[in-house]
């Protein structure tokens, strides 16, 4: 599903470790404005610049794969200087003196390796989480239900947050880079304990003979670890929120990322995953996607 979005024209804005490519972080003695940035660029041979103004001043430049330096293989001398020590050379002529804060440089091989991981890491944990509930509830009738519903909650999460992430990559430029994808599955570690618990809470109490009909039963367990999952999920919420606030740029995808995972998740587990259950086992499998049918259009008929 992440390499659907990433690899086939989803709007999400992908970072130089998904699309190769080179990005520095600079800072000028004195006041450089933007757009005259963005012209000496240009002018360098680099129209694709994208250039990002960081809350500290300094400006993060992103390129395409900047050519390394060339050597003569017998003296070992520079031949052709790299093409971002020609970069500084360039800037500093024009603006005055810089600093080169931070830089990396992906290749596309190394790009798509990255890629492929990050797709594999997300099935892989969606694949584990089924295993892993359907054999802990194993005991309930029918414990196969409870995994794939909690997989299609997770799978509810990180499409939130990557929608989330698609309308800041248009708004404000944001970007999903390898931190992204480390809070996504994050993410689906904490939403699944969330979801766990609700479940457990359902095993115990079937446990404990309460009769009724599946949905009264979901119903009281939802409403005996509401106040729980609420508690756990705030004082998370505000460890992040400083986190946000005053932590570096550096980090600000991965919390924003944990944030958002944090109010779906809390709010999947509760509202998701337990209903799914519910409407499964009132409507059997091809009643659990008889909603999506009624969202199709009809054929018109002759």
């Amino acid at each position: 599903m992440l390499y659907s979005f990433i690899a086939f024209g989803s709007p999400v804005r992908q970072g130089i470790e998904f699309t190769s490519g080179s990005m520095m972080t600079i800072r000028f003695e004195q006041q450089v404005d933007q757009g005259a940035l963005r012209e000496e660029m240009a002018s360098l041979g680099h129209d694709e610049t994208i250039i990002q103004r960081t809350g500290d001043g300094d400006y993060m430049v992103r390129t395409r794969e900047l050519a390394p330096e060339e050597r003569d293989p017998a003296t070992g001398e520079v031949i052709t200087p790299s093409e971002r020590a020609q970069i500084k050379e360039a800037l500093e002529a024009r603006f005055g003196a810089m600093t080169i804060l931070d830089f990396s440089s992906v290749t596309p091989t190394v790009s798509t390796e990255t890629r492929d991981v990050a797709s594999i890491a997300v099935a892989v944990a969606a694949v584990g989480i089924l295993l892993y509930i359907t054999w802990a509830f194993r005991k309930l009738v029918r414990s196969f239900r409870f995994g794939v519903c909690a997989v299609i909650a997770l799978l509810h999460d990180v499409l939130i947050v990557l929608g989330i992430f698609s309308l800041l990559g248009v708004i404000i430029g944001m970007e999903i880079n390898a931190m992204f994808v480390t809070g996504i599955l994050t993410v689906i570690g904490y939403s699944v304990n969330n979801t766990i618990v609700v479940f457990d809470r359902v095993r115990e109490n079937m446990a404990k003979g309460f009769g009724g009909p599946l949905e009264s039963i979901v119903n009281r367990s939802i409403n005996e670890t509401l106040p729980r999952s609420l508690n756990t999920s705030l004082t998370t919420l505000f460890v992040l929120l400083a986190l946000f606030l005053f932590g570096g740029a550096t980090i600000h995808s991965f919390v924003l990322v944990l944030l958002l995972g944090v109010v779906v998740g809390t709010y999947s587990s509760m509202c998701v995953a337990s209903q799914l259950v519910v409407v499964w086992d009132r409507s059997g499998f091809r009643g659990f996607f008889r909603p999506l049918r009624r969202l199709m259009p009809r054929r018109a008929t002759a």
